[in-house]
């Protein structure tokens, strides 16, 4: 029977969605803000919405491949506003190691070390 390898990643798609649209409407306004608080210039305002998107596209594209393999629980508005946060936040799970000094690059065990 042939499995769809995309079903077991459903719960995080659909959230880190559900988040990008959430966080690109409120780019929207924060760059309607920042712009008519800075100058009122029609194209600064441009290049403050389309700075925070890229930033946004890029931190969804981390998050996704960092966190969604571990995502199993159903989506949820708590975990649709945990994608929000973590949207914006995302250079931080670059910048936090993860205990043991595991590597995010695969599910292999630490090797065995001498007893003390």
């Amino acid at each position: 029977m042939y499995q769809d390898p995309l079903e077991r990643l459903r719960h995080a798609i659909v959230g880190v969605c559900l988040a990008l649209i959430a966080a690109v409407l409120t780019a929207a306004l924060a760059g309607r803000w920042l712009g008519d608080l800075i100058a009122d210039r029609y194209s600064l305002r441009v290049g403050i919405y389309l700075g925070l998107s890229v930033y946004l596209l890029v931190g969804g594209a981390v998050l996704f491949a960092r966190v969604a393999r571990h995502e199993t629980q159903p989506v949820s508005p708590g975990r649709v506003a945990r994608w929000y946060l973590s949207l914006w936040l995302w250079p931080l799970l670059l910048l936090v190691a993860r205990p043991g000094g595991k590597s995010d690059s695969g599910d292999r065990p630490d090797p065995p070390r001498a007893p003390d």
